[in-house]
This record gives C-alpha cells, sequence and structure tokens, in this order.
C-alpha cells in the first residue's frame, strides 16, 4: 500500500541534457567581425536622397563649422 494520496500528480520525466557546443577550430581571423564593417563603426546604411544627406551632414558635422 503506498502512503501518497492518489491525487498528487507524477513526477515527470527528467528532459534531455543539452549537447554541449562543438569545438571549432577554424581560424578566426578568416571570419569577418562587426568592426570591419560600416554598421560596426556606428555607420547608418545608405538611406538615399538629399532629405537623408542633410540630416547626416547635421548629425555629423564638426562643432567649429556652426
Amino acid at each position: 500500500m503506498s502512503t501518497a494520496p492518489a491525487s498528487e500528480p507524477q513526477p515527470e520525466p527528467a528532459a534531455k541534457p543539452k549537447p554541449k557546443p562543438r569545438l571549432v577550430f577554424d581560424d578566426p581571423l578568416d571570419q569577418q567581425s562587426s568592426d570591419d564593417t560600416d554598421r560596426g563603426w556606428g555607420e547608418r546604411p545608405p538611406a538615399g536622397g538629399s532629405a537623408a544627406d542633410l540630416a547626416r551632414f547635421l548629425d555629423e558635422k564638426p562643432p567649429h563649422h556652426i
């Protein structure tokens, strides 16, 4: 005879453990980093049009050009 009440749910089987990440022995210098792109340096994607060019000029002009 069991001492546990019959209304308690049975524990579910344990989930499968996640597989370990693979070791990659590629040359890391063969891959492009985010710093190698214009976006990595904070550049905006080209929007095109003169209004976008003017907005970029006004945002990026040096303080001595005010």
